[in-house]
């Protein structure tokens, strides 16, 4: 990668000040930016590294004015930080290529269907009348089961599990030892103090565009399916239990759980290690803080929610105060 500032202004957008000359062949965080790498600033947290950075160019927003001198030549845009992701876009599709191979030991069945330029690494397994689309990535130690359907230009990293019959959109992401499909925890308790184990038939629907993070698990529905909508993102670690239904444009930071049959919306923002109860809904543009858990339906759209039981953002503020001034943290 070498870009020059005025190349990178013209990718993005914005204006140069300062050479449109300087040339960078790195990014680098504003802590730590070094001659021939490029940063960017938007939280006004990290100003004070602005006038003390080496980096050559620096992307900040158009609103921004400077109270020192800045050394990095700086291309101004109205969105730093969307501009960077921006960036980062176009450098990996620079570096990405699209290319027909086959791995050493890979076992693809001959019932199965892969189209053009797929990469299917060392070890990989693709099962009987499975389908890949175009473009599509299959690294090492893969395991797509029989039926299987996954869409174009997608990306399967090292050790991802997809049991048989679940099917992947396009430009799907599913990072290293993510597992698609397992039962779901359904068990029927018996007469004698044992649990029968109820069978599920189902499958799991991840839409285009979405991104499964590693140590993920989604489990296939009892009946009907488990469903991940267009957009959504699941980070490393989560779990999603069966029937439930992720809504589009959704994020989850780690090691959320969401118990069975529930319905979260569109455009919510769920933060770690938070806990959903099952059988509930929330509705869209919610916002759940970490370690919440969500013991009822969410029925009014775009609120906050923080503690356990989960209460409004605000009223939790207020009890953390009185806890403080009780001495309890």
């Amino acid at each position: 990668m070498e870009f020059k500032a005025k190349e990178i202004a013209e990718i993005l957008g914005g204006t140069v000040e300062g050479n449109p000359e300087a040339t960078v062949t790195t990014f680098a965080r504003i802590e730590s930016g070094k001659p021939g790498s490029i940063c960017f600033f938007a939280n006004p947290k990290y100003e004070q590294y602005v006038y003390t950075c080496k980096a050559d160019i620096i992307i900040v927003n158009k609103s921004f004015e400077p109270k020192e001198p800045v050394h990095p030549t700086m291309v101004r845009v109205d969105d730093a930080y969307a501009a960077v992701a921006s960036l980062l876009d176009y450098v990996t599709a620079k570096k990405r290529s699209y290319r027909r191979h086959r791995g050493w030991h890979s076992k693809v069945r001959w019932s199965a269907k892969v189209g053009k330029k797929v990469y299917v690494g060392d070890f990989a397994y693709i099962g009987k009348n499975a389908t890949v689309g175009d473009c599509t990535k299959i690294y090492e130690n893969v395991y797509i089961g029989d039926g299987v359907k996954i869409g174009s230009y997608c990306t399967i990293y090292p050790g991802a599990r997809i049991y048989p019959g679940m099917i992947i959109g396009d430009r799907v992401i599913i990072h290293a030892n993510a597992v698609i499909g397992a039962d779901g925890f359904g068990f029927a308790p018996l007469e004698d103090g044992t649990w029968k184990k109820i069978e599920h038939t189902g499958n799991v629907i991840i839409e285009d565009d979405v991104e499964i993070g590693a140590n993920a698990c989604i489990d296939k529905s009892q009946m009907g399916s488990t469903i991940i909508r267009k957009g959504a993102k699941i980070d490393d670690l989560c779990m999603i239990a069966h029937n439930v239904e992720v809504g589009s444009n959704t994020v989850m930071a780690a090691l959320t759980g969401v118990a069975g049959s529930t319905r979260i919306g569109e455009h919510c923002i769920i933060g770690g290690q938070a806990g959903i109860a099952g059988h509930i809904t929330i509705a869209e543009n919610t916002s759940i803080g970490a370690q919440t858990g969500v013991m009822g339906s969410i029925k009014t759209p775009g609120q906050a929610f923080m503690g356990t039981p989960a209460i409004p953002y605000r009223d939790y503020l207020r009890c953390y105060a009185i806890f403080k001034k009780a001495g309890t943290r």
